[in-house]
């Protein structure tokens, strides 16, 4: 790759996916713009705050993109009033009660359509193994066809990359890790607290490849505990 050339816009949430990707990817890819989507999610402000402080760390534009009306349409526990799941943690009955109607395909044609005005050559998103069992837009599958679509839908044609998209939880954790990817960043929680939950999904999976690649001491500083 012409990094001279080719530049790329990377999904950033603030979570492990997103920083992991930005840390392993920004040179070989050139990654120069992160979008945030807030779309009225709980956890939407730490998000934000979590991705200002990782573009400011690599040194990359930030935009946040609001998107107040898809909370309007739909009752996922992320936007609702409704519980967020604590158990049943890789099940149909978890992933439906977090899931956002069409939500990375939306987040990836806003950016193709950044992509198509300013010239960017790659949209980079953090689908990893583990989300890709059980959440279809997570699959090589989708990464594949909607690569296809901004060939009809763009000028520039962007191709979408994941470079996760064969590595566990544990995986991502062992190479931040190796790489002196800043984890202290992270944001990965469902809901807004000070510090993550522990209890939802997302900070389940977090945890635990914490712990199964020794790293106790980002355990006690994202989650209070020992």
């Amino acid at each position: 790759m012409n990094n001279t050339k080719n530049k790329s816009i990377i999904l950033m949430s603030g979570g492990l996916d997103s920083l992991a990707v930005l840390g392993l990817c920004k040179d070989s890819y050139n990654i120069d713009l992160a979008l945030t989507f807030d779309y009225g999610q709980k956890s939407a402000l730490k998000e934000i705050e979590s991705s200002k402080k990782i573009c400011e760390y690599y040194n990359i534009k930030h935009k946040i993109i609001q998107l107040n009306w898809l909370k309007d349409i739909t009752q996922t526990s992320l936007v609702s009033d409704n519980e967020i799941p604590s158990d049943n943690f890789g099940t149909d009955t978890s992933a439906q009660k977090v899931w956002v109607p069409n939500r990375n395909s939306l987040f990836l044609n806003i950016a193709a359509a950044f992509a198509d005005s300013y010239n960017y050559t790659y949209i980079l998103f953090g689908a990893n193994k583990d989300e890709g069992e059980t959440f279809p837009d997570n699959t090589e599958a989708f990464r594949t066809e909607i690569s296809k679509l901004f060939e009809y839908s763009t000028m520039v044609k962007p191709r979408v990359i994941a470079p996760l998209i064969n590595h566990t939880k544990d995986d991502i954790v062992k190479d931040a890790i190796e790489h002196n990817i800043p984890l202290e960043y992270v944001r990965s929680c469902y809901r807004d607290g000070v510090k993550h939950c522990g209890k939802c999904e997302s900070c389940n999976n977090l945890k635990q490849a914490l712990i199964h690649n020794n790293a106790h001491k980002y355990i006690e500083l994202l989650f209070g505990e020992m």
